[in-house]
């Protein structure tokens, strides 16, 4: 169950390069329900504002992470994030990482500089920081989410594989992703179409295999996570939509 609620917002992940996030609304919601097995595990929120960072239109995106019922009464987690995303090329400009899961804290601050590609990580809790050499285009766990939903159907056609690295707590993964169809789904909203998608993640630390992760986005300018499944080393992962309010484009159920 360790870093369950991480893993979640790292399955949605994006490719591409930098490009304006004007399809994502401010005051948008999305609430998910978390199982573990057949346990109903917890939580997870994004919420999104619109707002100024020195001086820049951004996004300020918040994701909140809890577990719930029999599983939080054996391992309490409490996963914090924010980052700010530039709103004209999607890149994040500030990311923040403050999680308690069982035993185990973390607060990590990471500001970009995307002209020279590095950063600068600080740990609140050592109160130490340093300058990191990072990449272009570099996304966070947060950014990332969002960047994805900015694409358009060029960038999304089934067999279109992508890659991206992306900054987790204290460094870089690579990633790649793959269209692999288009699905009809069934949720407590009704039916809806949605793009498959199949991120290929390091094996052996966290996912069983190296394609473990199914990931369902509405089939719409939305594209917006519907449900996620991940084959975890031990047990399964499932996440979908519980909720949502202020997407800019109806959803088709």
């Amino acid at each position: 169950m360790k870093n369950i609620f991480s893993l979640f917002i790292i399955l949605f992940f994006s490719w591409g390069h930098a490009q304006k996030l004007d399809n994502i609304q401010s005051g948008e919601v999305l609430n998910y329900r978390i199982h573990y097995g057949f346990l109903n595990a917890g939580t997870a929120t994004l919420t999104t504002l619109k707002t100024t960072y020195q001086g820049k239109p951004h996004f300020y995106v918040k994701g909140y992470g809890r577990t719930s019922g029999a599983v939080r009464a054996f391992f309490k987690v409490e996963d914090n994030y924010e980052s700010f995303i530039n709103y004209n090329t999607g890149l994040p400009s500030f990311y923040v990482r403050n999680v308690q899961e069982g035993s185990y804290t973390q607060h990590l601050e990471t500001a970009f500089n995307h002209d020279n590609n590095t950063l600068i990580l600080s740990d609140k809790e050592k109160n130490t920081s340093k300058v990191v050499k990072s990449v272009k285009d570099v996304q966070d766990m947060l950014s990332a989410f969002y960047y994805l939903r900015s694409l358009d159907s060029t960038d999304l056609k089934v067999g279109n594989v992508k890659k991206l690295k992306v900054w987790i707590d204290d460094e870089l993964f690579p990633f790649q992703l793959k269209v692999v169809g288009t699905e009809n789904v069934n949720t407590k909203f009704g039916t809806i179409n949605c793009l498959k998608i199949v991120p290929q993640v390091i094996s052996g630390r966290v996912f069983k295999d190296k394609e473990g992760v199914t990931l369902w986005v509405s089939n719409d300018k939305n594209l917006i996570p519907i449900a996620v499944k991940a084959e975890l080393a031990v047990g399964s992962l499932k996440a979908s939509l519980e909720s949502y309010k202020n997407v800019k484009y109806p959803l088709r159920f």
